[in-house]
């Protein structure tokens, strides 16, 4: 292409952007969504708000390390900086061939950010993040380099500077800006720098490199030592305020041997290979650990049917209770925690919402139960993958020094999401059965995300990944560290890559040669529906590896039962009811007590219905201690009866009541004979059938007809609630109608403010709507229906928002102009008390 064929070089980001196809723009709005919010009138307010510090700073945190780096020697580069300046910045004189492969995809990415623009030959960093990176004595350089010659003599006397001009061995000059511009000549000029230090002292030469890596500045006395007289008086150190002095940019750059940082990372850290399994091994391992957390969650929620623990006044649960929470669940409370954080995500717990407000169970935890075990596991990994609230912050302090509690505020993470699916990502480009050395993702994140993963929060985006990786293998996403076969699903991720060619490595030592670079497409998060599919196909790979539910029992003769696998749901439900679990694990050990015998007859059960339940469902005979506990139990049961007065026993046996007045245990229930059969008491009927069951007897409550009455256990629900909304990382990315809707505006809006007007029409710049009369906007609209002209108006909406528009009037009739809106790409119809004004449009107006 000759130089008049070329385009013209742009003057600004505006230029820039509007010399930009609708695929570079929408690439741009989808990176940088916050851009879109709201939509921009043109690509003049594109540029400007591109430029916020706001929308700078949060750009820069999604850069990797090398893009970022890139910027930052932009940042200490001319303004503009021509390519081959800033590839000698980057690959320095050496010029590293990892460095030369990868800074045009870096320079590429900047420009598709609107952080750089320009040509190859012009390279601009917006001046926003120019201010955020250059270096400054309040904000050092992440270079580790000072100031120019130029900004370091900027207060100097200029005697002084001829003084350091002479001694370099440079002619002295007639003004001070030809002095600045030849001493820095001589600093860029490797030869003579060269043949300048070559005659320094060493202990100046050790100097100098004490500050060349940064930071630049030091400190001096009133009277140098020797070693830095030598430097100062030639400018290889400049004084910047009394007692500091800076090296100077342009030296430092030589002494680096022309690189702005000290060690370049053009291609990310590898993962590493920490141990690698068969796959089946892997799969059955993850398979064990979802139903594990299946039987969690249930046992959880089971142990808060009747109301579980409190709300604490300011939301959460208290110490107290968590603790309790996790002797139940029998895991550490960081556990407990993440379980019951799960459990609240997934939709399944709320609070109650009552005076006395507590935790309970949803009815969406009743459907949850229904449904197969392998699309309950979907449902708990769905909402894990999309929650921002984060347990493992649970313990900790938030910024007002208040301790963070289970469920209470203060728990969302906006980043934890997108770190979950990245430490996910990560593990699907591993071989298959490969679990990643821990040290080697966090790596690899922090060079993903530098500004967020080495400086905020103390490192939070690298306790979200350690977080993440613990997590996923007590949800059964990984196992024994490695992704799984429904793992891999849920991530919508393609088949795992093959070993390599040695063969897959069976010991934990065994290291496989995996490979990634930046460059490579990352697994995109996937939309709401593309995740119910993946979570969907998850689900039916681990349905197979579940262990199937059994419909029996091992009765043994010491009380106990034996379940060798998970029970079919009555079957686990009534045992619930008649026996207590005394043990967990592989099988689960249930113990028959005479509690838990009469919690079975107080929920309806007759003794014979007792004994035919065991029968069908032992695969040994009932034992006769068994048999004998339940009839004797059962004999007992209802023998008094308890009824409301505040509250009464009756027996036909007045020996019995005897026996009750005559226990001290029972002073504390306020009983009182009203007749041989009949005692009152001054404690409820609860409270009276829980004093006499600890005295070693079995009453029965009963109705106010007298009838024995029926305690069921009846579970405690919520009223329908809703599963929390994650906390957004800044605006969500648009979808393609939004985008397509945006990228129209933004076009149209543009072609309004920049179309060429006819000399004399309404003034307009700088965004300037039209102005004209009532009178003018009707007559000018009327001629251009009969011309077919297009015209440039100013409309103010319903809700007060004004906008430039391009029309083409086709009818002007009642108060209304209908017309073909370049703006919209359709036919509108405006009243014309919302025009503001209405220009003409010069001839040659494309």
């Amino acid at each position: 292409m000759s130089t008049e064929d070329r385009p013209p070089a742009p003057r600004s980001l505006a230029e820039a952007l509007r010399a930009r196809g609708d695929a570079a723009l929408g690439a741009l709005l989808r990176s940088r969504p916050d851009l879109i919010t709201p939509v921009p009138t043109d690509l003049t307010q594109l540029a400007t708000r591109a430029g916020t510090r706001a929308s700078v700073v949060r750009a820069l945190e999604r850069l990797d390390r090398f893009t970022l780096q890139t910027a930052e020697a932009l940042a200490v580069a001319a303004d503009p900086a021509a390519y081959a300046e800033l590839l000698g910045l980057m690959a320095g004189d050496d010029a590293d061939p990892a460095v030369v492969a990868a800074l045009p995809h870096a320079v590429g990415l900047l420009r598709e950010q609107a952080l750089v623009w320009g040509g190859d030959d012009r390279l601009r960093l917006v001046r926003t993040a120019r201010e955020l990176l250059a270096p400054s004595p309040q904000h050092p350089s992440p270079t580790g380099l000072g100031p120019t010659v130029q900004e370091a003599t900027a207060g100097m006397s200029p005697g002084r500077i001829q003084e350091i001009v002479t001694a370099a061995g440079l002619a002295s000059t007639h003004d001070s800006v030809s002095a600045v511009s030849a001493l820095s000549g001589l600093f860029t000029d490797r030869a003579r720098m060269a043949a300048l230090l070559a005659d320094a002292p060493a202990d100046s030469v050790e100097v100098l490199e004490r500050l060349v890596w940064g930071p630049p500045y030091g400190q001096v006395t009133a009277d140098p030592a020797a070693r830095l007289r030598w430097l100062l008086d030639r400018g290889l150190l400049l004084p910047t305020a009394p007692g500091t002095v800076v090296l100077p940019r342009e030296v430092a750059l030589h002494l680096r041997r022309g690189l702005a940082h000290r060690a370049p990372e053009p291609v990310p850290p590898v993962v590493k290979t920490a141990a690698v399994h068969r796959p089946q091994v892997v799969d059955s391992a993850a398979a064990g650990q979802a139903y594990t957390a299946l039987a969690t969650v249930e046992e959880l929620l089971k142990d808060w049917d009747e109301g579980g623990p409190a709300v604490l006044r300011a939301g959460g649960l208290s110490v107290r209770d968590l603790k309790r929470t996790a002797v139940a669940l029998d895991v550490p409370e960081p556990a407990a925690a993440f379980w019951v954080e799960l459990a609240y995500a997934a939709g399944l717990l709320a609070s109650d919402g009552e005076a006395d407000e507590r935790y309970a169970a949803t009815p969406a935890y009743d459907e949850w139960l229904e449904q197969p075990p392998a699309e309950r596991w979907s449902r708990l990994v769905t909402a894990w993958l999309a929650a921002t609230r984060t347990a493992g912050l649970v313990g900790g302090r938030d910024a007002k020094d208040r301790t963070l509690s289970a469920l209470g505020p203060g728990l969302d993470r906006s980043a934890a999401p997108e770190v979950r699916h990245r430490v996910l990502a990560l593990l699907a480009g591993l071989p298959e059965g490969a679990a990643p050395a821990a040290g080697s993702v966090l790596a690899r994140l922090r060079w993903e995300r530098p500004l967020r993963g080495d400086r905020r929060e103390d490192d939070l985006r690298g306790r979200l990944a350690e977080w993440a990786l613990s997590e996923a293998e007590l949800l059964g996403v990984t196992g024994r560290g490695a992704l799984s076969a429904q793992g891999r699903a849920l991530l919508g991720a393609p088949p795992a890559p093959a070993p390599g060619p040695e063969g897959e490595p069976s010991g934990p030592g065994d290291k496989l040669p995996v490979h990634h670079h930046h460059r490579t497409a990352p697994l995109a998060p996937l939309s709401p529906a593309e995740q119910a599919v993946a979570s969907a196909a998850a689900a039916r790979l681990l349905a197979p590896l579940l262990p199937e539910p059994l419909d029996h029992v091992l009765l043994q003769a010491d009380l106990t039962a034996v379940a060798p696998g998970p029970l079919r749901r009555p079957l686990a439900d009534m045992l619930g009811v008649l026996a207590d679990v005394e043990s967990k694990g592989g099988a689960t050990v249930y113990r028959f007590t005479p509690g838990s015998v009469r919690r079975a007859l107080d929920a309806g059960q007759a003794a014979s219905d007792l004994h035919a339940f065991l029968a069908a469902h032992s695969r040994t005979p009932v034992p006769q201690p068994l048999a004998y506990l339940i009839d004797d139990v059962a004999r007992r049961h209802g023998h008094l009866r308890v009824g409301a007065a505040s509250a009464y026993v009756r027996c036909d046996d007045e020996a019995v009541l005897n026996e009750i007045l005559a226990d001290k245990r029972a002073a504390v229930l306020g009983l009182r004979r009203l007749a041989p059969t009949v005692l009152a008491a001054q404690a409820d009927p609860a409270g009276l059938l829980e004093g006499l069951r600890a005295m070693g007897f079995a009453p029965a409550a009963e109705s106010a007809e007298g009838d024995v009455l029926i305690t069921r256990a009846l579970a405690h629900r919520t009223p329908p609630r809703t599963a929390p909304e994650p906390v957004p990382d800044g605006p969500p990315v648009p979808d393609d109608t939004l985008l397509a809707a945006a990228l129209r505006a933004i076009r149209a809006g543009d072609l309004a403010s920049t179309t060429p007007r006819k000399p004399g029409s309404a003034p307009a710049g700088n965004g300037e709507l039209p102005r004209t009369g009532a009178a003018e906007t009707l007559a000018t609209m009327q001629a251009a229906v009969l011309t077919g002209e297009a015209l440039w108006i100013g409309y103010v909406n319903a809700e007060g928002a004004a906008s430039q528009r391009v029309i083409a009037p086709v009818r002007v009739e009642g108060g209304f102009v209908t017309a073909y809106d370049h703006t919209a790409d359709e036919v509108r119809t405006y009243p014309l008390h919302r025009i503001t004004g209405v220009a003409e449009l010069a001839d040659d107006a494309g």
